[in-house]
């Protein structure tokens, strides 16, 4: 760090304040010259405005005087359109806007500087009225604003349907066997069928346990054509899932297969009725017509333990009677049906088909 000498360190320091005081009063000069040459208000504006004037503090306040209005500047055009939702302003109205606007802005400041005592130069004739709500209620058009309503909801009511028993919808007595008249063959006669007389006892033990428990048991009877008679001689039980009621096969591509390997026609079906009379039921109905159609010759056996009077019966679909009025039914489940136009039943014990002792039989368990 270098030293001065005294003399020239008095020197720098008065230097240094000279050259502050001189910009001070360069400042103070300036704003001089601004405040001399903006105009002094008059007397009469400082005691209008002055809180300590006659409407001051001093003394008791008046209201505004109604011969003094102030004119604002509104730049809001109400013309009304013929479609309010599609307004698009136009050039030129927004130049002259923009211009009206600019003066206006102008006047209004050399107005505020001079403090003018509100009495404008223009005619009070020209200032614009009051904006009104009620005056431009017309500019909204009431027919553009509509509320959409929903759509009515179309419900229809089903009425309350419950679940009917198998017998109130079947007829419990089936039409008995017809025989061709003097034994001659016709148009209706089908090929004898036997049947292994054990056959249906066998069925009985195997679906026992299901009897116990109320449920229904199914098999499909299989067999094969020799000397123009249709022998069974298979007891084919699939998977099944069973009810009181009712029984349905699961996986039936298992009975194709067995079918297949061993060479079998299709015969017709058994199952159980555990704790329902011998009848066929609608749905035991719509069943059988699927086997009657593809085989005349088919029959439905039904196996009833509980009815003493008819433990079993062997069924098929009066032809063509009860065949039409399955094949023109389109009801699922337990239903009525109509009687055949031509007076016969539904459905009739069958008259081809022969208990046979000496038939022996394979019995294949699917379960």
């Amino acid at each position: 760090m270098q030293l001065l000498p005294a003399n020239q360190s008095l020197q720098f320091s008065w230097n240094q304040n000279y050259g502050h005081t001189s910009d001070s009063m360069l400042n103070d000069r300036k704003f001089t010259k601004l405040s001399v040459s903006l105009p002094l208000p008059k007397q009469e504006t400082l005691s209008r405005h002055s809180f300590l004037g006659p409407n001051g503090l001093r003394s008791q306040w008046q209201g505004p005087s109604t011969e003094i209005k102030i004119q604002y500047p509104s730049h809001l055009d109400l013309t009304p359109v013929e479609d309010p939702s599609l307004i698009h302003p136009r050039e030129d109205v927004a130049v002259a806007v923009e211009d009206e606007k600019s003066g206006q802005d102008s006047l209004l400041m050399e107005e505020v500087l001079s403090l003018n005592d509100g009495r404008w130069s223009h005619p009070t004739n020209e200032s614009c009225s009051p904006l009104t709500i009620e005056g431009k209620e017309d500019l909204l058009p009431k027919d553009n604003i509509r509320q959409l309503s929903p759509p009515p909801i179309l419900a229809r009511v089903h009425p309350e349907v419950r679940p009917l028993s198998p017998s109130r919808v079947a007829d419990p007595r089936p039409g008995p066997a017809k025989s061709p008249p003097d034994g001659i063959p016709g148009s209706n006669s089908y090929q004898h069928l036997h049947i292994p007389v054990r056959m249906m006892e066998d069925f009985l033990r195997l679906a026992q346990k299901n009897t116990a428990k109320n449920l229904e048991t199914c098999g499909v009877l299989a067999g094969s054509l020799k000397n123009r008679v249709f022998h069974i001689n298979t007891l084919i039980v699939p998977k099944q899932e069973s009810t009181s009621d009712s029984c349905q096969t699961l996986n039936e591509e298992e009975i194709f297969e067995v079918q297949d390997k061993l060479s079998l026609f299709p015969l017709g079906w058994i199952h159980t009725h555990p704790s329902q009379t011998c009848f066929m039921s609608s749905v035991d109905l719509h069943t059988h017509y699927s086997y009657q159609i593809m085989l005349p010759e088919a029959i439905a056996i039904v196996m009833a333990p509980t009815d003493t009077s008819s433990p079993h019966g062997i069924f098929h679909l009066s032809d063509p009677g009860g065949l039409s009025v399955i094949r023109n039914c389109q009801q699922r489940g337990f239903h009525p049906h109509e009687e055949p136009s031509d007076g016969s039943p539904l459905y009739e014990h069958c008259s081809h088909v022969y208990m046979n002792p000496s038939l022996r039989f394979d019995v294949v368990d699917l379960r």
